[in-house]
């Protein structure tokens, strides 16, 4: 074992024995442990200065110190039973189990539901659906890693439930980012789970399961340096894939990883997603789509021609366009407040104009950049695989 695992080991340590004993209400020995903790973390990121997980475990260190400053300022005179009712939510979240960071789900997101995405719709048909359907139809198999890759706010996560709606999956997430700044020292091992759990499913229920990893280059991407429990988490992800390509012929158990930065992947890991789906900004059509979509509940001016908005709002994400439609809908409310009528229960806010749209555009950019656009574009020419 090298240095930093050593130190990555004891700090784990440290802090399941602090959070044990100030559970059972031990504030003395909990405090020595909580400080044992900190001083190991602060020695590895000291250690190793360049270390990617460094921000985090100094991240992790404040909240046992933040603890350690809650413990001293109890009262010496409550009994054990009184410190344990005064112990905070905070001990719990320290904690960070599996069940804390994996959600398992039935998603209700119907197909419709996702406007436009032609492509990807039918790429994720072709990998997941179909094969679901007729699996005697695919004697070579099918994809079981999808990448999906685009600018923030454009389908991801949505497309990834639908999906998992569609065959009845069960839907397991997880916050790539979690897995290495909670999981500390135990990260490898709640991967496994993470897979044997799956599969355990699968089994026993004789239904899919998408396991769909959000923010995935936390996880997967490039390191300049990789120290201890982070080689590890890696290695065991890359073997888990490995052990469903190879073992799993009619496994019906997927992993769909969803990024915004597809260029800081390593390309072990780009190689075992074989479906690679860029999910663009909307266009013409389906920016019309979606303000026809959004803005179905609201009262809007019968002049007012969705084209025109979906012209102005040309460069903008399906949730800046969720966005616009709600600060419209804001903007004729308060107004409504602002008059004084609001207090007459019957009175109702006026149409959402053409001008109302204008007005928030003007002060409203799009989140995603030309630059950005341009980067997606230029990694999907040497790597997107539908």
């Amino acid at each position: 074992m090298s240095a930093a695992q050593e130190l990555e080991e004891a700090a784990r340590r440290y802090a399941a024995e602090a959070i044990r004993l100030d559970s059972q209400g031990s504030r003395g020995m909990a405090i020595q442990m909580y400080q044992k903790a900190i001083q190991t973390l602060i020695t590895l990121a000291k250690i190793y200065p360049d270390y990617n997980l460094n921000k985090l475990y100094i991240e992790r260190a404040k909240a046992y110190q933040e603890r350690i400053k809650a413990l001293q300022g109890l009262d010496d005179s409550q009994d054990e039973s009184e410190h344990r009712k005064s112990t905070p939510k905070v001990v719990e979240s320290l904690k960070a189990t599996y069940n804390d960071l994996v959600l398992h789900e039935k998603p209700k997101v119907s197909w419709d539901e996702v406007i436009g995405l032609d492509q990807a719709k039918q790429a994720i048909k072709e990998s997941i659906i179909f094969p679901v359907q007729r699996p005697d139809l695919f004697p070579l198999g099918w994809p079981r890693g999808i990448l999906l890759y685009g600018p923030p706010g454009c389908g991801k996560t949505m497309l990834a439930a639908a999906a998992a709606a569609e065959i009845n999956a069960t839907f397991m997430t997880v916050d790539a980012a979690s897995i290495m700044s909670k999981w500390l020292g135990e990260a490898e091992k709640n991967v496994e789970r993470l897979f044997s759990t799956a599969r355990s499913i699968i089994e026993k229920d004789n239904t899919p399961v998408i396991i769909f990893i959000d923010e995935l280059d936390s996880l997967l991407g490039t390191r300049n340096q990789e120290v201890g429990g982070e080689v590890r988490v890696r290695n065991q992800f890359l073997k888990e894939m490995d052990g469903i390509a190879d073992k799993g012929k009619y496994l019906h158990l997927y992993i769909i990883g969803a990024t915004n930065k597809p260029w800081s992947l390593d390309w072990p890991f780009i190689r075992r997603f074989q479906k690679r789906i860029f999910i663009p900004l909307p266009d013409t059509a389906a920016r019309i789509s979606m303000f026809r979509y959004y803005t179905a509940p609201l009262k809007i001016d019968p002049s007012l021609k969705l084209e025109e908005l979906a012209k102005y709002t040309e460069g903008y994400t399906g949730s800046d366009i969720r966005d616009i439609c709600q600060a419209a809908q804001i903007r004729v409310v308060v107004e409504l407040f602002e008059s004084g009528k609001a207090s007459d229960k019957s009175a109702q806010p006026r149409e959402i104009t053409l001008a109302d749209f204008k007005e928030i555009l003007r002060s409203r950019k799009s989140s995603v950049s030309k630059e950005m656009v341009n980067a997606y574009i230029s990694w999907s020419e040497k790597f997107q695989a539908l």
